[in-house]
């Protein structure tokens, strides 16, 4: 069999965007919503995720589903990162902190959307891929570090918005403390056995108001 070739492998991204779409419209009562907004929608057709997942999975990038990414974690579902993505809003002018680097594929749909992006990976070796990979494709509006996202980074806060792509029984104090007021953090929350994506708004005075959204599973946040 030929190798896949960039034409092909446009077309089952365009494909992924239309299964995303007609996921997203058959929850829309869930989410709130039958379509996701047209800048989400546009950074997922232009982002090359082939090049965020390990190479012999390729040809599996563009299936709906998670991917292994090494060292017990997975590169996230493609739908759950379009309905985050879309929940978060990120704006042209806004500094985002994602907390799970990952091999960067979450950075880089946010780098389209924000002004700047600050991510954290607790795995040197994953960070330091999605450092490369990033570089190579020339995204200039992201930093990376290496630490407990659970922390947050702090040298770089507040943040207009915080996304976490791992879960937390209870959102981290040092993550609601960086939020700026008037921001917005999206996160999966729960045990490992009932987790639910759950959208966090913090008003200009300072008050939470949480909405639980859909069921999901990631893997747990670690917090020490």
């Amino acid at each position: 069999m030929k190798p896949m070739t960039e034409a092909h492998l446009a077309i089952l991204r365009r494909h992924m965007v239309e299964l995303i779409a007609i996921e997203v419209e058959l929850l829309s009562e869930e989410l709130g919503k039958a379509a996701l907004g047209e800048r989400v929608m546009a950074a997922m057709q232009d982002v090359p995720r082939h090049l965020f997942v390990p190479p012999q999975l390729a040809a599996y990038a563009y299936h709906d589903t998670p991917l292994p990414i090494g060292f017990d974690k997975t590169i996230s579902q493609p739908f759950l990162v379009a309905v985050m993505t879309d929940l978060l809003d990120p704006k042209p002018h806004e500094v985002v902190l994602e907390i799970g680097t990952g091999l960067g594929y979450q950075a880089a749909i946010l780098a389209e959307l924000a002004g700047r992006v600050w991510s954290v990976e607790i795995v040197e070796e994953l960070a330091a891929v999605a450092a490369a990979r990033l570089e190579q494709l020339g995204y200039t509006n992201i930093g990376l570090r290496i630490g407990n996202g659970a922390r947050g980074w702090a040298d770089h806060a507040p943040f207009d918005k915080i996304l976490v792509t791992a879960a937390a029984e209870t959102v981290p104090q040092a993550l609601l403390e960086q939020l700026r007021p008037g921001g917005r953090m999206v996160l999966p929350m729960g045990p490992a056995t009932e987790q639910l994506l759950t959208v966090v708004d913090k008003d200009a005075a300072g008050q939470l108001e949480q909405q639980a959204l859909i069921p999901v599973r990631f893997t747990q946040l670690e917090t020490e």
